[in-house]
């Protein structure tokens, strides 16, 4: 495992271990509203601050960009792109579908990746150029060819309406044209069950850098393809996101194109 790798690793356990304790006390958490159904609790806030003094006791001129916290430089040839707890609203609910999420880019390229699922104990982790691993097992995005079998997941708008009609046309025509569609409610955990095989493919819109960066390497070294809604590279930037195995892509790409 790349050196770097696992020092992420190392920060995404312990982060994965704050978070486990805290979810046995849900009702003794101090939660602050960002804007509306947008919450953080002192969970992410720890969790976060966990990941980032691991992270810079091992890198200390690395830079970061975190989801509670935000950046720290913008011209740093390596930025760690944190999310301490990529599900919040699940997590508040008791409902176990969240996880860890941190990659690096190093000058403007993604190379490293992990997403921590801590109520399954799933590790996913990616180096560029070297694969994507489900706990030290090499995984690949899924083998299916038809789109009408396919099951993807999504994510819909939840912090603003602007894009709702939008987004509605787009999921009506993916689920007329697909096996099924689903929510479980943390993006970067979606991507990395794009990467393991278990969804055909992913799309969403809204989304900020730490919820797709990780999952998007893991996506790329499965085997699978990673865009925006253009088919074109600016995902992270414009927070809309499709990815899939090579296969389902472009179908997945044209059902979202609905007008």
């Amino acid at each position: 495992m790349h050196p770097m790798l696992n020092t992420a690793v190392k920060a995404a356990r312990k982060a994965g271990a704050l978070i486990t304790r805290a979810s046995f006390d849900l009702d003794r958490l101090t939660v602050r509203r960002k804007q509306r159904a947008d919450f953080v609790s002192e969970v992410d806030v720890a969790a976060e601050q966990a990941i980032i003094s691991t992270l810079r006791e091992a890198y200390p001129r690395h830079a970061f960009h975190a989801e509670e916290s935000g950046k720290t430089a913008e011209d740093a040839e390596h930025v760690w792109i944190i999310d301490p707890l990529d599900g919040t609203t699940n997590f508040l609910h008791g409902n176990p579908q969240y996880c860890v999420s941190i990659a690096l880019r190093h000058k403007g390229v993604l190379q490293q990746a992990v997403v921590y699922d801590p109520n399954r104990n799933e590790l996913f982790t990616a180096t560029r150029g070297a694969g994507a691993y489900l706990n030290d097992r090499r995984i690949r995005v899924s083998a299916n060819d038809r789109f009408e079998d396919a099951l993807i997941g999504t994510g819909f708008p939840f912090r603003e309406f602007g894009h709702l009609d939008e987004y509605l046309r787009m999921f009506a025509s993916v689920a007329r044209q697909t096996a099924g569609v689903r929510r479980p409610g943390s993006a970067a955990l979606d991507l990395a069950w794009v990467a393991a095989g278990r969804l055909d493919g992913f799309w969403e819109m809204g989304l900020s850098p730490w919820d797709m960066a990780a999952g998007a390497l893991l996506v790329r070294e499965a085997g699978g393809l990673v865009a925006d809604f253009e088919g074109a590279d600016g995902w992270l930037e414009s927070g809309r996101v499709v990815a899939g195995n090579a296969k389902l892509f472009e179908p997945l790409l044209a059902a979202i194109r609905v007008r």
